[in-house]
């Protein structure tokens, strides 16, 4: 009678499960960052994903219309990490980030680009101003006083001197 119990609760743990899984598989997100989420305009964002702690290998480069150009993955790692710089455009505004997994799951996440782009180009280069000419003359400096030594020990010169490595 016991073993009889414990197989329908297996079994009925084993249905459970068998109705469960697939409902969060269908509900599962991929594990990635963007970072940071707010951006100066023209600023540089960073892309992270890691395959074997809930991310996954991505099949395309991050795309947005708030990037200069599309967020490749350059940088690789432990766990199937998949990592890239970018930048983003000028147009402050707030965007969505979207990429594609090998396994074919699409996945996004959003950031901002903050501020007010700036309205005039600051200047190439700077040259320093050139010096003027003053009519004032400059004073000579006083000659230095000559001092002669005496004898050896005010040189610091002469035999040689005890030495704290005697052998």
């Amino acid at each position: 009678m016991l073993k009889k119990a414990m197989i329908g609760a297996l079994v009925l743990g084993a249905a459970q499960l068998g109705v469960v899984v697939p409902a969060a598989a269908e509900a599962k997100d991929v594990s990635w960052f963007l970072a940071p989420t707010e951006v100066e305009p023209g600023g540089q964002i960073y892309a992270e994903t890691k395959a074997a702690m809930g991310g996954c290998g991505p099949a395309t480069p991050v795309t947005s219309p708030g990037f200069a150009a599309p967020l490749q993955w350059t940088i690789g790692g432990n766990w199937g990490k998949a990592a890239g710089y970018g930048k983003v455009g000028k147009t402050p505004g707030k965007y969505v980030a979207t990429f594609t997994c090998s396994d074919g799951t699409k996945t996004s996440r959003t950031f901002t680009v903050i501020g007010t782009p700036p309205t005039t180009k600051p200047p190439t280069t700077t040259k320093p101003p050139k010096p003027t000419k003053t009519t004032s003359a400059k004073p000579k400096p006083k000659p230095q006083v000559a001092v002669k030594p005496v004898g050896a020990p005010q040189t610091g010169g002469g035999a040689f001197a005890p030495t704290s490595w005697d052998w």
